[in-house]
This record gives C-alpha cells, structure tokens and sequence, in this order.
C-alpha cells in the first residue's frame, strides 16, 4: 500500500458511481489527477482546518444532546437505538453539507436511503463491466437513473435554496457560519478552481458525503460509518459489561464538575478513545476499501499484477490477522492504551479508514 500508491490510486470505472455521481466527479471516486488534487486541496484548506471542524462543534452537540434527552423521556420504555444512532448521525453530517432549515431534507434523505441499497455490497454490473446486457437484466441502470433523478432534484433545489441566501446576506452582519455547499458555492463563484467548478461537480460531492456507504468521505466518514461505529460500540460495552464501568467511570471523573458532557474534554477520555479504536479493529465501517485499478504493471508478492485490474483490500482480514494481532478476535481496549497507533494509516495492520492516495479524508477528524 505503501510502495505501489501511485500505482494503485485510480478509482475503476464503475456504473454506479457514474450514474448516481455525476459521471464520479465526487471524490472518493473521480479519476487521480488534477480535478481530484483540486478537491483534495478544497477539503484540506476549507473543509478540514481545525478552524471549520471547530465550527460544526455546536451542532454535534446540540443534535447530542437533543437524542440524550429523548431517550430519558422514555424512561422505563424501549427504544431502538440503531434507528436514534443512525437518525443522529445523518443530522449532523446533513447540517455540516447544506444546514439544519433545508425544506428539501426529507426529499433527499429519501434518495440517500436508496444508495444506501444500492452500493451495500457487490454489484454483478461492475463486476462484468463488458457485459452491457447484465444491466438491463438486473434492471441496475434504471434504479440507479430512478435514484439519481430524485437526488438532482433535490440537489438542484438546495443549491438554489444557498444561492438565495448568499445573495440575501448583508455585509458587516458579522462572520456568517458556511457549511459545505456554501464553500463550494464561494470557490465556484471565485474562479480560484484550476478547472470550472460546475454544479453538477458540487452535486457530486454533496451526494457522496450524505449517502457515504461503500466509501468513507469528508465529514467522519459519512453518516453511515459514522452510525456503524456508534451501534458497534454500544452493542460491545453491553457485551462486555466491565469495559462499560470502565467507561462509564472515566466519563464521570473527567466530567465531575459539568452537568453535561460536551467536546472540550474529549481529548481526555483515554480509554474512551481506545474502545473506538478497538471497535475499528474488529468492526470496520468499511470492511473491503474502495475499489482501486492498477494503472501499471506491477509486482506484489511476487504475483504479477497485469494493468486495469481491479483490487480490493480486505481491512476486516488484516485487521484479524493473528500474525499481526495478540488475539484479533477478542474485545480488548487495552491493547491502544499504550499504543501509537493511529487511525491515518501509519501501520499497515490498521486501517479502519480508507488511506490510499485515491482516497478522502475521513481519518483528519478522528
């Protein structure tokens, strides 16, 4: 991975991506080149800078603290909290993308739940590309056209919606929080891009980072790793009530002196961050990474790898290689505690997150 990157940063040429992304101009898809360095340079600059992430810190908290206070007001009832996980990361990766007031939201969502079915697992269509009648006999191409039209709809509607209100805002008014849509909207009008930055470019990108299944994107991945991650984690504390205590411990000492958990200690839940690491470990968002194409020749292994052939790595098996890992199958935080071990692909033997040159940017804000 580490040798052959350049080698293996060019994103196959897939039916999906094509249809549902604007001829994969978003990026975790686009071809490796200019366009891709461009977004790459935009999300490093504008969307990552510890200055942005900190912006979005109220709404992380406030969409928290809103699903906290709706599983107390349910004392002593059941409550699904994969549907509450899922429904709160979606919120705030939705209001990071294009804000919290969208009257187009519930139109959106409604498309990105069919990605979600889409792209959640092998397509015969792109596993046979040469085929072409496999698409008309799965029916792939219509569903994904059907898909794609309801999202561009609604994509259309929200980029009318922020040019709207770019042109309402006055000057002087103060420094006006800008989510995604909006920094793409200020960059197109601009110029700065190398290449025109076209509406459908910013579609593209916006759709990916809502509907993010298959692919980790900008904001913690998308929404849907974001909330896997969640419900794993709460499922292996239920499982392993002494990691629970410890937890639950640490969270009250750090917090003793607050009446609610926020992000301005976060850095010193220890052991905290090493039972996210170690659900990673065990449960990637992303088991198999994004699909890569060889753009030359190559030897790996020993194995000549031909050029155009498409790779897929394993991070579930890696990650459970007993050859890399004292005991890979079993809970046990402990193993991070004294570990450097990161989530931005330093060490090969963990890489919970996409960390190819192809790849986004997922791991800056972990």
């Amino acid at each position: 991975m580490n040798d052959n990157d350049l080698i293996f940063a060019y994103s196959p040429n897939l039916v999906s991506a094509n249809v549902l992304f604007y001829n994969s101009t978003d990026i975790a898809f686009s071809p490796y080149g200019d366009y891709w360095r461009q977004l790459r340079k935009i999300c490093t600059l504008e969307l990552l800078s510890s200055r942005q992430i900190q912006m979005f810190r109220s709404i992380r908290e406030e969409e928290a603290s809103n699903m906290i206070r709706s599983i107390s007001s349910r004392e002593g009832l059941a409550v699904n909290l994969s549907t509450m996980i899922s429904s709160l990361a979606f919120s705030i990766v939705a209001q990071a993308v294009y804000g919290k007031r969208s009257k187009y939201h519930n139109e959106f969502m409604s498309a990105i739940k069919d990605v979600t079915k889409l792209m959640g697992g092998f397509s015969i269509v792109d596993m046979y590309p040469s085929i072409k009648i496999l698409e008309k006999i799965t029916g792939m191409r219509h569903k994904l056209q059907r898909t794609h039209k309801i999202a561009d709809k609604a994509l259309e509607n929200i980029l009318n919606e922020h040019r709207v209100k770019r042109a309402e805002s006055k000057p002087g008014n103060g420094e006006a929080k800008e989510d995604l849509v909006d920094v793409l909207l200020r960059i197109q009008q601009s110029g700065e891009f190398s290449a025109p930055l076209t509406d459908n470019n910013i579609k593209a990108v916006i759709f990916l980072e809502v509907s993010d299944n298959s692919a980790q994107d900008v904001f913690s991945g998308g929404s849907e790793s974001s909330a896997t991650t969640l419900m794993w984690s709460v499922a292996e504390m239920i499982n392993n009530p002494e990691v629970l205590k410890r937890v639950q411990d640490e969270v009250r000492e750090i917090y003793a002196d607050r009446g609610n958990v926020d992000e301005s200690r976060i850095h010193k839940l220890k052991y905290l961050q090493a039972v996210i690491k170690e659900v990673f470990q065990l449960h990637p968002a992303a088991p198999l990474l994004v699909p890569r194409e060889c753009s030359e020749k190559c030897e790996i292994y020993g194995y000549e790898i031909p050029v155009k052939t498409r790779v897929i790595i394993n991070a579930w098996a890696i990650m459970r290689d007993p050859k890399r890992w004292i005991e890979p199958e079993k809970f046990y935080p402990e193993r991070f505690l004294d570990s450097e071990i990161d989530f931005r692909g330093q060490n090969f033997s963990y890489i919970p997150l996409v960390q190819e040159e192809g790849s986004v940017l997922a791991s800056h804000l972990l």
